[in-house]
């Protein structure tokens, strides 16, 4: 099984970019998906996730600007991200809670770079 991001790139204050990240492979099924993002010397945190049904989450920081959304039937997840700011600089990663042969286990892409000049 592959997450492969792609989408990220260099984006003025207040821009917007979309994120997207398609899983491969075997895959019997797929149950939540997320984005989370890690900057140079800080912690890797969770930006925001959904279910297979629809349901979202997502960080305080990001709330009311940015959009997670999934097509199921391309096993692929979305991160629309609008007013963005220095703050939301970050290597993005996507994670699956993915099927595979009967076992279920998160899997997790390379990344995409998200660079925000002010």
């Amino acid at each position: 099984v592959q997450l492969v991001e792609s989408g990220g790139g260099l984006v003025q204050t207040g821009g917007s970019l979309r994120l997207s990240c398609a899983a491969s492979g075997s895959i019997s099924s797929i149950n939540a998906m997320g984005w989370y993002r890690q900057a140079p010397g800080k912690q890797r945190e969770l930006v925001a996730s959904i279910t297979s049904r629809g349901s979202t989450n997502y960080a305080d920081s990001v709330k009311g600007r940015f959009t997670i959304s999934r097509d199921n039937a391309k096993n692929t997840v979305y991160l629309q991200m609008n007013s963005l700011n220095p703050e939301d600089t970050a290597v993005y990663l996507c994670n699956a809670n993915i099927l595979v042969y009967g076992l279920q286990r998160w899997y997790w892409g390379q990344g995409t770079q998200v660079t925000v000049s002010s």
